[in-house]
């Protein structure tokens, strides 16, 4: 029997996408080690190299984008409407192309978060394949666009690519998807770092008792006038490296070369946009953290539920980031009681339900070991 191959394809918008797959591709590989991985992303090779453990063959290209943002926190209507219909004008071409493209690969399986042209091309080549996420972007294009009179067929495809898979396995927390037909629902997924505080404050030479808040909007960049913050006592903000701030109050976090997971189990808050992994990850590892909302982002509201839920939290107003009045929200974060963290018990779930297509025993029954 040959070796399993998986072919993974992550969306490049933003870093999420990587944050929900990563943790379950080594899960699998640490149960198949002779497992080969193929991973189709936008991502820097550098980011998947952080967050995957296991060997991997990267093809730099993505086969979907989203949404065109303006920046983190903004959404480019316009443009994104005119890059739906232009690639829907010649959809079939595409799932052709795309099923030539993964018949000559020959995976066992295709995984996708949460690009849906791999799912339709896979069906159409006779690959198994499964959708993995907290959101999918038919719903979010029936959210921003299901009025236009052009948008019905292009929904319509892209229902019909989601339901090509084997099944979508829908993380906690997540939008509804009630217009999935093979929707499954499963619990949280992120990553657990180590607690490297210790470490974090050598590098920085902080006093003992400095708080550090990382400041982490994700892959799409928005850079913050944090020169012109007022300068709270005790606080220091790690911040991008891209954003050029030399001030006592700031340090950039790439030269510390921790892990992402490492250093945001190891600072004291995390300020960021609403999303999945930040928000998972910083709830999975007890951090607390602030968010700012998005404009007209849907997803956004299920994941701020659940963070009340489940982590130590508070909502900023954007006008109040922006000018870093932030010193009496971060001391009351500071002064509340801390829940106990949530298992990402998710990252089992879909290792499980994907493991009758790898192994080669339920390779030969074509999967049939996965019960519905």
């Amino acid at each position: 029997m040959n070796q399993p191959h998986l072919f993974v394809d992550i969306s490049a918008h933003g870093f999420g996408h990587l944050a929900q797959a990563a943790p379950v591709i080594n899960a699998l590989a640490a149960q198949l080690p002779t497992m080969r991985v193929t991973i189709r992303s936008g991502l820097p090779q550098a980011k998947l190299h952080e967050r995957l453990r296991c060997a991997f063959s990267h093809l730099a290209a993505r086969s979907d984008f989203g949404y065109v943002m303006l920046d983190a926190m903004r959404v480019d209507l316009a443009a994104t409407a005119q890059a739906y219909r232009r690639q829907h004008a010649e959809w079939e071409q595409l799932v052709d192309r795309e099923a030539c493209f993964l018949a000559g690969l020959q995976p066992t399986l295709v995984l996708s978060d949460v690009a849906y042209l791999p799912l339709a091309g896979a069906a159409r080549a006779g690959i198994p394949s499964v959708a993995l996420c907290s959101l999918n972007w038919a719903e979010l294009f029936a959210h921003f666009f299901g009025a236009a009179d052009w948008a019905p067929r292009i929904h319509q495809q892209m229902l019909a690519a989601y339901d090509d898979a084997e099944f979508f396995l829908r993380l906690t927390p997540g939008m509804p998807m009630a217009d999935l037909a093979r929707r499954r629902c499963i619990g949280p997924v992120a990553d657990i770092g180590a607690d490297r505080r210790q470490v974090l404050h050598q590098q920085l030479a902080c006093d003992p008792d400095e708080r550090l808040v990382l400041i982490a909007f994700g892959g799409i960049d928005t850079q913050l006038p944090v020169a012109e913050w007022p300068q709270p006592t005790g606080v220091r903000w790690l911040v991008p490296q891209g954003w050029r701030l030399r001030q006592a109050n700031t340090s950039d976090f790439e030269p510390l070369e921790l892990p992402m997971i490492d250093l945001l189990c190891s600072v004291d808050a995390v300020i960021a946009k609403p999303g999945y992994g930040t928000f998972a990850e910083a709830a999975c590892n007890g951090t607390p953290l602030l968010y700012v909302r998005r404009q007209e982002w849907p997803e956004q509201d299920c994941l701020i539920e659940w963070l009340h839920a489940h982590a130590c939290c508070a909502e900023i107003g954007e006008t109040e980031l922006r000018a870093g009045h932030l010193q009496a929200t971060l001391a009351d974060l500071w002064q509340r009681p801390r829940p106990r963290p949530p298992r990402p018990t998710g990252v089992d779930e879909a290792a499980t339900a994907l493991l009758p297509w790898l192994r080669p025993a339920a390779a030969l029954r074509g999967g049939q070991g996965l019960a519905a």
